[in-house]
C-alpha cells in the first residue's frame, strides 16, 4: 500500500515537472497528504517494530520525507547528487585515497570544479586555461563557477 503511495508521489511529481501546472499539482498534493495521513493512522498500531518505526518517522518527519510535495522545485530523490559524487568516489578507489587532509582538500576542490563545469555544460579545460591565464596576467579576471544567466 505504501509503495503504491510512493509511486503515486513520484508519478505526480514527474507530471508536474513536465507540465509545471501548479494548480493541478497543489490540488493533488492536498488530496495525497490526506490519503497518506489516513493510511499511516490505519496501519501504525498494526505494524511490527521495524515497520512501526518507519511509519512513525513518516508521520513525525513528514516535512522532511515529503518536502518535494510543498516545494516541487526540489527533486524527491538524490540521484543527481549521487551521480555528481560518482567521479570522486571512483577516483578515490582507483588512487587509494589521499594521504593527507591537504591533498584531500586539493582533490575535492579540483573535482568540484570539474563537476560544476560539467553540470553547466562548460569545458573543464577551457575553464582551467582561463584560470591559469588570469593568475599569470593580473589584467585578466578569474573565471567564475557561478552560473551565467
Amino acid at each position: 500500500m505504501f509503495v503504491d503511495l510512493i509511486d503515486e508521489a513520484f508519478r505526480n511529481y514527474g507530471r508536474w515537472f513536465e507540465t509545471l501546472n501548479s494548480t493541478n499539482y497543489n490540488d493533488w498534493v492536498n488530496h495525497f497528504k490526506s490519503k497518506l495521513q489516513s493510511s499511516i493512522d490505519q496501519w501504525i498500531n498494526l505494524a511490527g517494530a521495524t515497520a512501526g518505526q518507519l511509519l512513525r518517522s513518516l508521520r513525525d518527519q513528514a516535512h522532511q520525507w515529503w518536502y518535494f510535495l510543498d516545494h516541487p522545485e526540489v527533486p524527491p530523490d538524490n540521484n543527481q547528487a549521487e551521480r555528481s559524487l560518482r567521479l570522486a568516489v571512483t577516483k578515490r578507489k582507483v588512487s587509494g585515497g589521499s594521504r593527507s587532509m591537504e591533498r584531500f582538500q586539493h582533490t575535492a576542490n579540483l573535482l568540484t570544479v570539474v563537476q560544476t563545469c560539467r553540470r553547466q555544460g562548460r569545458s573543464v579545460i577551457d575553464f582551467f586555461v582561463q584560470a591559469l591565464l588570469a593568475v599569470s596576467n593580473n589584467s585578466l579576471s578569474c573565471p567564475s563557477l557561478l552560473p551565467q544567466y
